[in-house]
């Protein structure tokens, strides 16, 4: 799909949610109206601007397009932040050419970084753009364990994807006890990584590939939801050592554009971490000092430069 065209479905799912009732509008013909939210004619009041204007950039005639009207677009809508992040990558993207819209990729992880997150004594790890685990510490992929062929002896120099796992991996549904949560939180941060690195044809592979095979991540991808991804808490099902409510923070590494770094904490003196350190004896236990020795040198082989 254009960029152009994404901008027309992102713009029109908004609309659809939000009621005239919502933004204060009367609405005089409820039994007439063939739309369930606002009308192009609505949402062009609301933010100022001529419906005919508003209705050509619905339909991805962008350029020349100011972040004023935008802005104006976004407060019309009542885009939250990761809306409004997502609608003026959107934008960007349809109307700066690709050589000027995509971003370097760091094709091997730095040394540094690997140092950093092996110096964490909490899981700690790095994604790419298209959620492929790049690298880790040893406690990471004994948590991420249950995502390789092998759970029992997980092999860092294979590459595994976190939505892929999510929709295909029958074993999901365990690991993930919130797992309708998980399965929307993936969906939508990847359409947000999405938007803002277009030209990625791993990203765009991805999603055709689950597509054809998940007729949940299809419908949940139709829905152009976006959010972003700072700190929260989450609770997985380990099969080793059972159930981990943990928290987490991410943090994107700006020398390495495109990756993100991930680390999880268990609440001080609860089961959670009672259970993350039976976690930490059987990882030193079953694959010793392995995912340092072969993160050091992995690639990103889905972000190639």
């Amino acid at each position: 799909m254009s960029d152009h065209a994404e901008i027309g479905e992102f713009l029109t799912s908004r609309r659809a949610r939000i009621t005239p009732e919502q933004v204060g509008l009367p609405v005089y013909d409820a039994a007439k109206r063939r739309v369930p939210g606002l009308r192009r004619q609505e949402v062009a009041t609301l933010a100022g601007l001529s419906v005919d204007y508003y209705t050509q950039i619905e339909r991805g005639k962008v350029s020349g397009v100011s972040e004023s009207v935008l802005d104006a677009i976004a407060r019309a809508l009542e885009l939250d932040e990761a809306e409004r992040s997502h609608l003026f990558d959107l934008h960007r993207s349809a109307t700066i050419s690709p050589q000027r819209t995509r971003p370097r990729r760091t094709k091997t992880i730095r040394p540094m970084v690997q140092r950093l997150v092996d110096a964490m004594t909490v899981p700690a790890f790095v994604r790419n753009t298209r959620h492929d685990l790049v690298c880790g510490n040893q406690l990471a992929y004994a948590f991420y364990s249950p995502l390789y062929p092998d759970p029992l002896h997980p092999d860092p120099s294979q590459t595994v994807n976190f939505v892929r796992y999510c929709f295909l991996d029958p074993t999901a549904r365990e690991f993930y006890l919130q797992w309708e949560t998980m399965a929307d939180s993936s969906v939508n941060l990847l359409r947000t990584d999405a938007g803002r690195d277009p030209y990625n044809r791993d990203i765009s592979d991805l999603v055709g590939e689950l597509s054809t095979r998940s007729e949940e991540f299809l419908v949940r991808w139709a829905k152009h939801n976006v959010r972003l991804h700072y700190t929260g808490t989450k609770r997985f099902h380990h099969p080793v050592v059972g159930d981990i409510e943990i928290s987490y923070e991410t943090m994107p590494l700006p020398a390495d554009p495109g990756l993100v770094l991930t680390v999880y904490s268990p609440q001080p003196a609860s089961p959670s971490a009672d259970a993350m350190t039976l976690l930490a004896t059987w990882a030193g236990t079953n694959f010793g000092t392995l995912a340092p020795n072969i993160s050091n040198n992995h690639t990103q082989s889905a972000d190639p430069a």
